[in-house]
Order: structure tokens, then C-alpha cells, then sequence
């Protein structure tokens, strides 16, 4: 997940949020409009504000494309967590990997057909306005539908994990039927792209040298490089959990905290002692809630010996709970939705411990150091 992001509510029911360096390409497309794209003979405060709505209205287009992905991937059965708009456009966070090439082939390529249909409508839109005299307006529709079918032609590049890498790895997990093998193609296949653009921008800022569209490219191949990187690393993950049990990782010593002691006894029985950042609330054997140290942070020292536990924590209703006989690869996932680093273990109705990504880590270390296979003989 992005850090520095701006909520701007949910859209279909998928939140989508800005990141801070979307307002650097913004503010860029925006003064190209105004002093380079738009006809230079209208007035400046025309062109002003036509090239404002035309950056907002390219960046809903943006939107647009991965509401299709979001869409369909949910429809597949597999949850989206949010959209964010930040500096090379947009991406929609999928918590987990579709289930079966067709799923994948048909969500890489709603993105696409969607931009397309887009460049269309703009393309009509483009021709009404021209044929009324709007002409400003009409060169504005024309460039958003331009930009479109850019769009479209850019996420078809065969580089995963762009839009043309996920139909590559589709196509090729369907020849296959190997999704690993798969994955490792289409990072490949990515990776050699990305290095492709780094060495465009490098040859176009010293041959060349329009320094700024060199620099572009480089940033959008460490950026390409990177995510399929990132990709593939996932993929690896994903087959050193397989056979993996969520009681296999479960910390079992993790104390049971009763709802009604207060934030000082919480702090000098249980955080000091023993170091930790989160605890299970119980009153017996079932789980009341969860507690972690940001929770406490909250609070002014001054009122922590009349606050208890149960009015700072989050109620056992709203947190997302493992199983112990749970696949560990779905507890992850499970946890990534959330963005959270710690999930309570239920066994029998009743609280068992809790996993966090520390022990998840350390876990699979172990098992790589030892050249343990991930599943159990």
C-alpha cells in the first residue's frame, strides 16, 4: 500500500484515493494543455480553465480503466481494497491472484477495450463540437482521445504487470497450466521491457537530449522493473506457503488481556514486560477485541488510569479473525485487505493467540535456511 494517500470517498464501493505525486503530473498535464496542446490564439483564462477540466476529465478516464479491472475482478470472486491515482496514473489493489487463466486473460483486458471505448466516445464528442464551432472545446475532446487509445496501446505492452503482461501470463498459464512458470515468463518478459525504456531514456537524453522525455521513460522503466520484480516475489511467497497452516505461525504466548483493567496496567503488566505491540482482549476463553500500541498512543498519559482497555480497542465484531486450520497463504491475504500486521487465531469459538507478519517472516527464514520444502511430509 501507498503511503502519503488522500481518501476521496468510494466509488462502486471501491475507495479511491490520491497519492501525493499525482498532483506533480496533474499540475504537468495541465500546463502542457494550457501552453502547448490548446490553440495558443484563445484568451489565457479560457485555456486556463478548458485545460483544468480537460486534466480531471483524463484522469477519470484513468479512473474508468480501473473500475473495469475492479468490476470484473470482483465479480471473479477476488476483493479489491482501493484505486489510487498517483504519478504514472493508476492501480487498482487486488488482494489476491485470480484463480484460473480466464479470470486473468478477461480482467487484463476490460482495461483496455474499457480506454478504447472511451477514446470513442471522446472521438464523437470531438466531431459534434467541431461541427458546431466549438473549436477549443473540439481540440480538447480530440487530445482526451488521443490519450485514450495511448492508454489502451501503453497497457498492452507485453510488460507484467502492466495490462499486455497479465494476457501474457494468461496465455501462457492456459498453455501451461502452470501459474508459477507463468509468472516467471511474464516478469521476465517485463523486466527485459523495463530495461528496454531505461535505455531509451538514457540514449534520448544523450543522442538526442530532449532531457525531460529521456528521464520520463527511465522513471517508467524503474517503475516497470520494479513492479514486476515485486510480482514475481509475491509468486515465490505464494508457493513457500502452500501447505502452510495458520497454527503453524500462531503465537500461542501471546497474553489474554481482561476488557476492564486500565491503560497503566496494560502498560506496566503487559507492554514493558514483554515488548509486544498488540494483545488479545478476552474474558475467558472468547475474543472480546484487540488492542495495539497506536491505540494506547492515543490517549494522554494523563487519562490512562481511567480509561480501560474496552474503550480503546477494537471490538471482536470488526476484526478479521484466522482459523487455525486456515491456509496461511489466506490468512496473508487476509490480513494485506486490511492492512493489518497482527490477526487473532480462533479454534473451537475460542481465542487460541494471534499471528503477525514478524513470525510469518521469520517462519519462512527458517524453513529456507534448513532448505525445507513448504509442504509437509
Amino acid at each position: 500500500m501507498m503511503r502519503g494517500n488522500i481518501s476521496l470517498g468510494k466509488v462502486l464501493g471501491i475507495p479511491l484515493r490520491l497519492h501525493y505525486t499525482w498532483f506533480i503530473i496533474f499540475a504537468w498535464v495541465t500546463f502542457l494543455l494550457v501552453f502547448s496542446i490548446l490553440d495558443q490564439n484563445y484568451p489565457i483564462e479560457q485555456r486556463i480553465g478548458l485545460g483544468i477540466i480537460t486534466s480531471l476529465l483524463f484522469f477519470a478516464s484513468i479512473v474508468i480503466h480501473e473500475l473495469a479491472h475492479s468490476v470484473l475482478a470482483i465479480r471473479n470472486h477476488i476483493p479489491v481494497k482501493e484505486i489510487t491515482l498517483f504519478v504514472f496514473g493508476g492501480v487498482s489493489q487486488i488482494t489476491k491472484e485470480a484463480t484460473n487463466p480466464r479470470a486473468e486473460l478477461l480482467i487484463a483486458m476490460v482495461g483496455p477495450l474499457t480506454s478504447l471505448a472511451l477514446a470513442g466516445i471522446f472521438y464523437g464528442l470531438h466531431l459534434l463540437l467541431a461541427g458546431n464551432q466549438q473549436i477549443l472545446a473540439a481540440s480538447s475532446m480530440w487530445w482526451l482521445a488521443s490519450m485514450n487509445v495511448v492508454l489502451a496501446v501503453f497497457n498492452l505492452i507485453p510488460g507484467f504487470p502492466l495490462d499486455g503482461g497479465r494476457i501474457l501470463r494468461a496465455l501462457v498459464w492456459y498453455k501451461t497450466q502452470d501459474y508459477h512458470r507463468a509468472t516467471r515468463i511474464a516478469a521476465k518478459v517485463g523486466r527485459g521491457i523495463a530495461y528496454a525504456f531505461i535505455a531509451g531514456g538514457i540514449a534520448l537524453i544523450f543522442v538526442l537530449r530532449p532531457w525531460f522525455n529521456g528521464m520520463w521513460l527511465i522513471l517508467i522503466g524503474w517503475f516497470l522493473n520494479d513492479a514486476a520484480r515485486a510480482s514475481y516475489q509475491q509468486v515465490l511467497l505464494r508457493d513457500a506457503l502452500i501447505g502452510i497452516t495458520a497454527r503453524q505461525v500462531t503465537d500461542y504466548a501471546s497474553p489474554l488481556v481482561p476488557p476492564h483493567m486500565n491503560l497503566t496496567e496494560l502498560v506496566e503488566q503487559y507492554v514493558l514486560p514483554t515488548g509486544r505491540s498488540c494483545f488479545l482482549i478476552s474474558w475467558g476463553a472468547e475474543l472480546e477485541g484487540m488492542v495495539t500500541l497506536q491505540q494506547i498512543k492515543k490517549v494522554p498519559r494523563t487519562r490512562w488510569a481511567t480509561t480501560t482497555v474496552q474503550d480503546v480497542m477494537t471490538p471482536a465484531n470488526k476484526l478479521r479473525v484466522a482459523y487455525a486450520d486456515q491456509d496461511l497463504l489466506g490468512v496473508l491475504q487476509e490480513m494485506s485487505g486490511e492492512s493489518t500486521s497482527h490477526i487473532p487465531v480462533i479454534e473451537a469459538g475460542k481465542v487460541i493467540g494471534i499471528i503477525n507478519r514478524e513470525d510469518i517472516a521469520r517462519f519462512l527464514r527458517t524453513r529456507a535456511e534448513f532448505g525445507t520444502s513448504s509442504t509437509p511430509r
